[in-house]
C-alpha cells in the first residue's frame, strides 16, 4: 500500500508544497534528451511533477502510480490532458513499446523485498521496446541518510495555498539495514487536524542493485552522480537487453 502523504486525499496536495524545489527533475529531463526518448514511462509518478515536464517538451507520457489521491492531483496539472494517467503500479502497466522508463526520487527503494523488485523490473522490462532505457535513483547505503533525518527535529511550517499552514515534522522510526523507517507528522493549524505518514525505504548497495538489473535482462550503462545531491545518490541507465 502507497504511503499516507500520496494516498491520502488530506495529506497528497501537500506534497507538492513541502517538496517544491525539485532540482533533482532536470537531470531526467536531460537523459531523455540525451537518450532521444520520444515515449516516457513514469513509474510511482506522484503528484505528476516529472510527467508534466516532459509531456510540455513534446513527448508522449504516461504515469503510473498506486495512490489515488496523488493521481488526483498530477490530472489536474495536465490542463492539455495529453498524459494518460495509470491507477496501479510497474506490474501492471498497459503500454508496451516504450522508450524509456523513469523512478524518480525513493520510487527504486519502496520495493521492499527481493520480489517486489525483480517483479517491478520485470513489468519495466516488459513495456520497454528492445533496446529501451530504465533509469532510476536510489541512496548511497554509505551516505547513511538516515543520521542527517534523525539529526534534523525542527518543524517545518508551509503555507498551503487553499489549505493554510500546516506544520510537518520527521521521525526516524526504525533502522534495521538495510531497512530504514521513518514517520512524517502532519498539523493542519485551521482546525487542529494532525495526520502521520509511516514511510519505509529499502537501501541497496551499487553491487546489488546492478547484479539485479542484469538478472532482470538489462544492461547497466552508466552510474552516475545525481547533479544536485553529489555524493548521496548512483543514478543507473540500464538498456532492455533482452
Amino acid at each position: 500500500m502507497p504511503d499516507a502523504i500520496f494516498a491520502h486525499p488530506r495529506l497528497a496536495p501537500l506534497y507538492d508544497a513541502f517538496d517544491a524545489d525539485r532540482d533533482d527533475l532536470t537531470a531526467y529531463l536531460a537523459i531523455a534528451d540525451e537518450l532521444g526518448a520520444d515515449r516516457v514511462l513514469d513509474v510511482g509518478c506522484g503528484t505528476g511533477s516529472l510527467a508534466v515536464l516532459l509531456a510540455g517538451r513534446g513527448r508522449t507520457v504516461v504515469g503510473v502510480d498506486p495512490a489515488e489521491a496523488s493521481l488526483q492531483v498530477a490530472k489536474s496539472k495536465d490542463r492539455t490532458g495529453r498524459i494518460t494517467w495509470v491507477h496501479g503500479d510497474a506490474t501492471t502497466v498497459p503500454v508496451s513499446g516504450v522508450d524509456l522508463a523513469v523512478m524518480t526520487g525513493n520510487v527504486a527503494q519502496v520495493f521492499l523485498t527481493d520480489d517486489d523488485w525483480t517483479e517491478a523490473l520485470q513489468g519495466v522490462h516488459a513495456a520497454l521496446r528492445p533496446g529501451g532505457h530504465l533509469v532510476f535513483e536510489t541512496r548511497r547505503p554509505e551516505y547513511r541518510a538516515w543520521e542527517e533525518w534523525a539529526a534534523d527535529v525542527a518543524q517545518v511550517t508551509v503555507d498551503v495555498p487553499g489549505i493554510g499552514s500546516v506544520e510537518r515534522r520527521l521521525e526516524v522510526t526504525d533502522v534495521s539495514l538495510p531497512f530504514v523507517s521513518f514517520r512524517h507528522t502532519y498539523r493542519f493549524l485551521a482546525d487542529g487536524a494532525v495526520l502521520a505518514s509511516d514511510s519505509t525505504l529499502r537501501f541497496r548497495g551499487r553491487d546489488e542493485v546492478a547484479a539485479s538489473l542484469v538478472a532482470g535482462g538489462y544492461r547497466v550503462l552508466d552510474v552516475r552522480e545525481a547533479p544536485d545531491r553529489p555524493g548521496r545518490e548512483f543514478v543507473f541507465i540500464a538498456e532492455r537487453a533482452t
